[in-house]
């Protein structure tokens, strides 16, 4: 029988630590939330290793790396909002639902959000709400937002999405730029977002976020 708890120290020991995450409440949660509950039943074996683990639909959990090094750089606060585009299957929004006061995940394909509805209510995530709807859409009727954070790459990101920023806001995105990926975070200062480099990651575009084609006679 696999011992999940083990592997869950080992991935913050060996992933998270070294990345230079070092804030108790995102330990603490990826020490707490069962990542394996959250991929397919065949990918289980590969719910802790250091890689964006496949779920379906071009979409993929982040790499328990990245997904820490996003949170640090957002650094939540314990009255803070959230808005969680990409949810998945719900890991983020379960590790951040023990940080922030309450957490909007929003996903738009509805299988996925059936599973992650049904894995956040048996881990008792009272304070996540589930929103299925167009990712580039967001949840304009649940925000502003103190945080944004988006679970997946985006070539273009619409000011739709900004919009539900708060003034003094930060939003993290990663960028589907050259090979790596970009992983940027912004702060919303005079209604503008100021953007300033994190670390490299790569990930699948999200639907909806995809660059536009521009036709030329």
């Amino acid at each position: 029988m696999t011992d999940y708890a083990a592997r869950r120290t080992m991935m913050v020991d060996a992933q998270v630590r070294p990345s230079d995450v070092t804030k108790f409440p995102i330990i603490e949660a990826m020490l707490a939330v069962p990542r394996e509950m959250f991929v397919p039943q065949d990918r289980k074996e590969a719910a802790y290793l250091g890689e964006n683990v496949t779920i379906g639909a071009n979409r993929v959990l982040l790499e328990p790396r990245t997904l820490a090094k996003m949170l640090d750089a957002l650094d939540i606060q314990p009255d803070e909002l959230v808005l969680d585009l990409g949810a998945g299957q719900g890991y983020a929004a379960a590790v951040m639902s023990r940080i922030a006061e309450a957490v909007i995940a929003v996903e738009e394909d509805a299988d996925i959000a059936a599973d992650s509805q049904q894995l956040l209510s048996e881990l008792g995530a009272d304070n996540v709400v589930l929103h299925e709807a167009k990712l580039s859409e967001g949840a304009p009727e649940h925000g502003p937002y103190d945080v944004i954070l988006l679970e997946g790459a985006v070539e273009h990101l619409p000011e739709a999405i900004t919009d539900q920023l708060k003034e003094g806001g930060r939003i993290v995105v990663p960028f589907a730029e050259g090979h790596l990926g970009v992983v940027r975070v912004g702060y919303k200062i005079d209604g503008k977002i100021s953007w300033r480099f994190a670390f490299n990651a790569g990930a699948p575009v999200l639907p909806g976020f995809e660059k536009h084609a521009v036709f030329t006679l």
